[in-house]
């Protein structure tokens, strides 16, 4: 009669296999697809300051736009015809990208919430602007963002000619530049999102070279910008 012998088990601990090529491959692709899903879902929200300030520059643009379309064809004068211009092209494109940022993001080009709402808590509650005086200076009114021309003061600009239409121009825009710098500060001071932050911060340093080159037209027509609405002055 035959006795089987037993064989003892080896539980000698065996080195782990490295993770085949194609598994490798597999995560790191997962892992970029995760990362892409939540920087997809990761977008400002409606109340957003990033949404709040696209929608409010978009509209701050567009009138500075309009001023210099009326400039434009108001004067002869090379170096603001030039600056006058530059405005036109530049806002326009940035106008455009703030637009795309909110159809990328999906929100409506426009809201229910109050100019410069995105701001509440931080200088701008409500949309009241920071550095309002009890009178309410102009480009300083409640419900309306910093360095906006009233509609009484786009009519004097559309009626004046000649060297008071420069002056009325270089006044009006010197203060609606100093309103976009302060917005952009704000976005500066409220944003991480790189591509937002980039293009607050190109604002705040492509007008504010702006203002210095308008005070030195002023200057060359005998005239004075208004009273600075920022709290510290451009320039």
């Amino acid at each position: 009669m035959t006795t089987e012998t037993s064989v003892p088990l080896d539980t000698t601990p065996r080195p782990r296999r490295p993770l085949p090529i194609a598994g490798l491959v597999v995560v790191v692709v997962a892992a970029a697809i995760l990362m892409l899903f939540v920087t997809r879902s990761d977008t400002p929200g409606d109340a957003s300051p990033e949404a709040g300030f696209a929608r409010d520059m978009a509209v701050h643009h567009s009138q500075a736009v309009e001023m210099s379309f009326i400039v434009r064809d108001k004067t002869s004068d090379g170096p603001l015809r030039t600056l006058s211009y530059d405005i036109i092209t530049t806002q326009t494109a940035q106008r455009g990208m703030f637009m795309g940022w909110l159809q990328q993001w999906g929100l409506d080009q426009s809201s229910s919430l109050p100019p410069m709402a995105w701001m509440s808590g931080h200088g701008h509650g409500g949309g009241a602007v920071s550095g309002a005086t009890p009178g309410g200076m102009p480009g300083h009114m409640p419900g309306r963002m910093p360095g906006m021309a009233s509609d009484e003061e786009m009519n004097r600009l559309r009626s004046a000619q000649g060297r008071d239409a420069e002056v009325l121009f270089l006044q009006l825009m010197i203060r609606h530049h100093e309103g976009g710098v302060e917005m952009a500060d704000g976005l500066l001071k409220l944003s991480d999102r790189p591509e937002v932050r980039s293009l607050a911060q190109h604002i705040v340093d492509g007008q504010t070279a702006e203002i210095r080159l308008m005070k030195g037209l002023l200057a060359e027509r005998g005239a004075q910008p208004m009273p600075s609405i920022l709290k510290s002055p451009t320039g």
